[in-house]
Order: structure tokens, then C-alpha cells, then sequence
């Protein structure tokens, strides 16, 4: 695929410059991509003049708003690689974060100032305020302000464009090189699947620092010349006004955010027939997809991880009924191999992938990029993936989480799958925890629906009943909620610390 592509605000604002890019929620103001464009130029303009260069570090702290897809086009004009951090951790992490990548300056807005200006302190950073300038500090709104030449020229695909951590679930997160390919890939690979269009309509309030935040479906909707509404958190009823006024066209969440949904009290106020609906992260829990369709609303399941881009595979919405759990097949620009399974037969396997999509690789990180290829390119998925005789797809697990219980391997996915099911449990998590007999047998964590109390005593015996004893966890606990990734998965590292 391509190695040099144009500027991709510039090319936007050439086709369609009078067009509304994005609304900016907060405030209400419009952008065309005119306007985002020439914004792009400023502010790429602002911070050469500020001393960055091609393949420097620009960190930015802030919640969702459109100066940050601003930054991001101005990052792609000027070779600048732009650094995403999570305004969840403290300074302490980020300072450890930054120092991975080795960054030069941070932007950051009202909401995250004092960790910003700690960062830029500790570091020495240099400082650019999203909001309101201290002394010393470069004011975006003042670079826009100011203006810049024209810089609409041809972009290396190639080379590292933005920088996205991993969720780390496990250890120091890994800064996972994005590039302007795998956006034009991504694009494709999800506008097809999910018929994306200049005419629809979407919103951003996933957190930026995630591939999601950026890619589903803000920047694949830009390239597409449609507009999004910038909303700088998710509050549900911010989104539920948004779909029940019929603003959003397309909807793309995590399995945490239709949880949210299903227990607000307005969620049957909502047309939810209306905006075509898809679900990634982590899996979309059976009751909450029949929940959900019973209300018209038929959500497709995808897979994909930071390293692709993400997009891999989506749930086509003709089958999605039939094959309720299935994550689809795999979209246009990705190949798939099931380790150890012939190409195109039914089996179960770890997940490779290879294509445009794929990251080249984790910044400054041989060693690790090293790790997660094959000797002929295929990135490893981590995921045990299964394809059925129609050629459709099912995540098993996580290797890392599989455990084995007196010999037999037990995969914690298909066990949470049957404890979602009960009536009193709303969501479940369970691990692989040391056994003296066994080995190691399952402990589960449970979340109760609302106004329910989870009859420990007997679960053990309903269990029985839908699995096979090895598979039946041996303790369990209730909880009031889950610690998360962004992506809405649930960290199950800090459930072990829990039990330790």
C-alpha cells in the first residue's frame, strides 16, 4: 500500500472546505475543515517556531476537544510525533510514561493544568496551555490566532505519526507507533464494513489516548468528509440526548459504555433502531446484545487492538442474530491466521494478523517489537481465536489468561459467559488463582444488577448445571464495580493484587 499519501487535512479541506468537520459540544462553535485545516497550519507553524522537529515528541494532557485533532493534523504536517497520555494516571506514572518516549513539549488543557505543569516542570517540557496561558507558556488559541503559512505538502505513511500506550494491564504500557497508513487503512477497513458516509453523523467522547477515542470513528469520519460532535467525557445523559435527538448516524462503544445505558432510567426514551451500533474493546456480554436488540438496536461485535490499527474484524449486521458473540470476519485490508489451523478451515487457534493496518512496531522497543512478530511479519495477537465452517470468527480468549485446573485447560471468557447469564449478575471477571490439589482452580468477581443480591451459596450448584466441574470457580466475590482500561476492559491484574 502507498508510502507517501497528501496531507490529509489539507486534501479535506480542498474537497469539501465549507462542510462541518466537527461541533465542539462545550461551546457549540462549528469547525469546517477549512477551518480545521487552517488551524492545522498555525498551530504546526507555532511549534517549530517553538524549537520541535521532525520525529520529536509533542505529549498532550487533555480531556476529548477538537484543538487535540487540531494538534494531531498539525503533528502529521511537520513530521512532530504526538504523544496521547491518560489524564486517569497520576504524575508519578505519566512521569515514567514520558520518559519512555523521551518527549520535548506538552500541551494541556484546564482540566489536567497541574499535572501538565508538573510534567513540564520535572522534565523540563516545554509548556503549551490549551486554556489559559501562565507565564512563559505557549497558548494554542494564540497560535491559531496568529496564523501560519500554508503546509499542505506530501506525508511520509510510513513514518511514526502519533504514539499510543497500551492499556498495561501488565507492567510499564508500550508505546504502539501509529502511522498515517494504518489511518488510511483503518479507514477502509472500517468505512466499508459499516458503510461509512460524508452524510453520517457520530460523536467523540472515548478518551484520546486510546486508539478508539481517535480511530472509531472521529478520524475514519473526517477522511470520509462527515462530522462528529466533540464531548469532552462520557456522561450518558450528554449521549442519550445526542442519539434520541437523532445527531448520530453511526455509534461506536465499549461493552462498559452500553452497561451504562442499559441502567439509566431514560434508555427506553431512546429510539435505539435509528443509529447503526458497534461494540469493541472487549466482548459484548450476550444479555446486554439481546437486551439492546429487543430494543432495535442490532450491535455488531469487532476485534482489534492498538496494534491494528485497530480495526481487524466487524459483525456484519445481516448475520449478527445468528451469530450472536462473533466478532465477523476480517475486513478488507487485514489477513488473518489462526496458528496452527489450515488457511480458511474451521479451528482454533492464536490470532496473526498482517497488513497496512499493523503497526511497524513499539517506539524505541526492539526488543518488544521483536517479541510480538513472526520471522515473516504476522503480528501476534495474544488472543485464541475460533473460525466456524462459514468462516466467521469467535474470541476464546486471552492466552496469558487461560489457566489449568487438574489438568484441564480452562479459558475464564467462557466461564464469565455463563455467570453473565444469571439473573442477579450483571457482569463478571474470573482469574486462575493457585491451588494446592488443582493446580489452580477459578476465583470470580461479580457485579450485582441493581436492587440485586448476589446467593453466593448458590452459585456453585447453578454453575454445575452449565459447566463442567474443573470449569466451576471455587470462590467468589461481589464487588461494587470493576478497575478498567480504557477500552472498558476489566484489569484483572488488580483483582489478583486483591486476593494477595
Amino acid at each position: 500500500m502507498f508510502d507517501r499519501i497528501p496531507d490529509m487535512a489539507a486534501k479535506r479541506a480542498e474537497l469539501t472546505p465549507h462542510a462541518t468537520a466537527f461541533i465542539a459540544h462545550e461551546d457549540g462553535r462549528e469547525w469546517s475543515f477549512e477551518d480545521v485545516n487552517r488551524a492545522a497550519d498555525a498551530v504546526a507553524h507555532g511549534l517549530v517556531e517553538l524549537g520541535l522537529s521532525r520525529g520529536e515528541r509533542l505529549a498532550v494532557l487533555s480531556l476529548n476537544r477538537v484543538e487535540f485533532f487540531i494538534a494531531l493534523f498539525a503533528c502529521q504536517k511537520t513530521g512532530i510525533i504526538m504523544a496521547p497520555l491518560n489524564w486517569r494516571q497520576p504524575v508519578a506514572e505519566l512521569t515514567q510514561v514520558l520518559q519512555s518516549v523521551g518527549a520535548q513539549a506538552i500541551a494541556f488543557d484546564r482540566d489536567n493544568a497541574e499535572a501538565g505543569r508538573a510534567l513540564a516542570k520535572n522534565l523540563q517540557l516545554k509548556p503549551v496551555a490549551m486554556d489559559e496561558p501562565e507565564g512563559g507558556e505557549v497558548a494554542i488559541s494564540a497560535l491559531i490566532k496568529a496564523g501560519g503559512p500554508t503546509l499542505a505538502q506530501p506525508v511520509d505513511a510510513t513514518a511514526p505519526w502519533y504514539v499510543l500506550f497500551t492499556s498495561g494491564t501488565t507492567g510499564l504500557p508500550k508505546a504502539v507507533i501509529q502511522t498515517a497508513r494504518m489511518g488510511w487503512a483503518n479507514a477502509i477497513n472500517i468505512g466499508q464494513a459499516i458503510d461509512l458516509a460524508s452524510t453520517d453523523t457520530s460523536v467523540n467522547f472515548l478518551p484520546l489516548f486510546h486508539t478508539a477515542g481517535i480511530n472509531l470513528y472521529t478520524l475514519p469520519l473526517f477522511l470520509a468528509g462527515g462530522s462528529s460532535c466533540v464531548v469532552s467525557r462520557f456522561e450518558p445523559e450528554v449521549i442519550l440526548d445526542l442519539i434520541g435527538a437523532g445527531k448520530v448516524s453511526q455509534f461506536f462503544g465499549v461493552p462498559a459504555i452500553f452497561q451504562a445505558f442499559s441502567l439509566h432510567k431514560r434508555v427506553d426514551a431512546v429510539d435505539w433502531s435509528k443509529p447503526r451500533m458497534a461494540c469493541g474493546g472487549a466482548p459484548l456480554p450476550e444479555p446486554l446484545i439481546k437486551f439492546f436488540a429487543e430494543r432495535g438496536a442490532m450491535i455488531c461485535n469487532g476485534f482489534g487492538m492498538t496494534e491494528t490499527g485497530p480495526t481487524a474484524f466487524l459483525m456484519d449486521r445481516e448475520r449478527a442474530a445468528e451469530k450472536i458473540g462473533s466478532v465477523g470476519r476480517p475486513q478488507l485490508l487485514t489477513e488473518v491466521r489462526l496458528d496452527g489451523v489450515a488457511d480458511g478451515a474451521a479451528g482454533e487457534g492464536e490470532i496473526w494478523m498482517r497488513g497496512p493496518a499493523i503497526t511497524p512496531g513499539y517506539f524505541d522497543n526492539a526488543d518488544a517489537t521483536a517479541g510480538a512478530f513472526t520471522k515473516d511479519d504476522w503480528l501476534r495477537s495474544g488472543d485464541i481465536g475460533r473460525r466456524d465452517e462459514d468462516g466467521y470468527y469467535f474470541i476464546v480468549d486471552r492466552i496469558k489468561d487461560m489457566y489449568i485446573s487438574g489438568g484441564e485447560n480452562v479459558y475464564p471468557a467462557e466461564v464469565e459467559r455463563v455467570l453473565n447469564g444469571h439473573a442477579d449478575i450483571l457482569e463478571a471477571a474470573v482469574i486462575g488463582v493457585a491451588d494446592e490439589k488443582w493446580g489452580e482452580v477459578g476465583a470470580a468477581f461479580l457485579l450485582p444488577r441493581p436492587d440485586a443480591k448476589i446467593d453466593i451459596e448458590a452459585l456453585t450448584p447453578w454453575c454445575r448445571e452449565r459447566l463442567a466441574p474443573y470449569k466451576v470457580p471455587k470462590r467468589f466475590h461481589v464487588l461494587d464495580e470493576f478497575p478498567r482500561t480504557a477500552a472498558g476492559k476489566v484489569r484483572k491484574s488488580e483483582l489478583r493484587e486483591r486476593l494477595s
